[in-house]
């Protein structure tokens, strides 16, 4: 699970913000979306796409002239879809003071030269906390099918 990890780093600028001075929610989304997807790639060799968001937890403002660290990695591999996870922080820069300010969930599918979904390799979760995620990986993913056949639309 380690050697996908991606950690990215951004300031936050004034055409990044609301009205408020705080991160734009669609702006973190995106920057969310890169950091994952380059885990997705870094793992599986492939172009990766997203397929779906599955939750997006936004639990403390980011502010102007501050800095975002993301960190993302891939949880768990199915066939073709793989559940990327990312974990962000915000830092203000003049006390070096860091908050947990949002969590993500993304579904990701690697894609081959033809376009077509490809299967990836296993991930081997070796810490508590990556067989945490792996396990918590099928859960999720579980709950989401479960939805798709309930939803008729």
């Amino acid at each position: 699970m380690r050697a996908s990890q991606v950690e990215m780093t951004e300031l936050v600028l004034p055409n990044d913000t609301n009205q408020l001075g705080n991160l734009l929610g669609g702006r973190l989304m995106h920057m969310m979306d890169i950091a994952m997807a380059i885990a997705a790639a870094r793992h599986s060799g492939l172009v990766c796409v997203t397929a779906s968001v599955d939750e997006i937890n936004f639990l403390h403002p980011i502010r102007l002239g501050q800095v975002v660290i993301l960190q993302a990695s891939v949880n768990r591999v199915f066939r073709t879809s793989m559940e990327v996870g990312v974990k962000v922080f915000c830092e203000d820069l003049k006390s070096g003071k860091r908050t947990h300010t949002n969590s993500a969930y993304m579904t990701f599918v690697g894609l081959n030269a033809e376009g077509k979904p490809t299967p990836s390799p296993q991930v081997i979760p070796e810490t508590e906390d990556e067989k945490r995620r792996f396990d918590d990986a099928l859960r999720r993913r579980k709950h989401r099918l479960d939805g798709k056949s309930t939803n008729t639309g």
